[in-house]
């Protein structure tokens, strides 16, 4: 055994955990798409015209993000929403500019509502309620709630 730093440390001792676990016990396995963010309070379920932080599917593949989003629509288990990016995307049609402040976020970034790709997304998934729209956004994307 060799001594580094006043610590006896051997070059044949496994990397990890002594058991050989990956996760400590009573912790899930993590999925293809991370660890799971705590669910909202229980009783407090998104609205239209609500903005939450939610595990977001990817449009383009299997996976998701947790970022915020406006509800458009709630029917039973899911909600329909619109993504809100922090990158201005001036290629993609039905880009809205949000006033500075709206996802919740302490710098009051710019965010950008994207209305060319809704998302089905299952109401356990919301994590975080920021608040509510603003008026005239809300007047311009409301049709969306098909």
């Amino acid at each position: 055994m060799a001594l580094a730093d006043g610590w006896k440390r051997s070059s044949r001792r496994p990397k990890g955990r002594p058991s050989g676990r990956t996760r400590p016990p009573g912790r899930p396995p993590r999925g293809p798409a991370g660890p799971r963010r705590a669910p909202a309070r229980p009783g407090r379920s998104p609205r239209a015209a609500e903005i939450w932080w939610a595990d977001v599917p990817f449009e383009d593949g299997p996976g998701s993000k947790d970022r915020p989003c406006l509800v458009l629509v709630v029917r039973g288990d899911s909600a329909l929403v619109a993504k809100i990016t922090s990158k201005y995307h001036d290629e993609r049609p039905g880009v809205i500019a949000l006033p500075p402040g709206s996802v919740g976020d302490a710098q009051g970034r710019p965010s950008f509502l994207e209305t060319d790709e809704l998302r089905e997304v299952p109401v356990t998934d919301f994590r975080r309620r920021a608040g509510e729209a603003d008026p005239v956004v809300w007047d311009q994307v409301r049709h969306l709630a098909r």
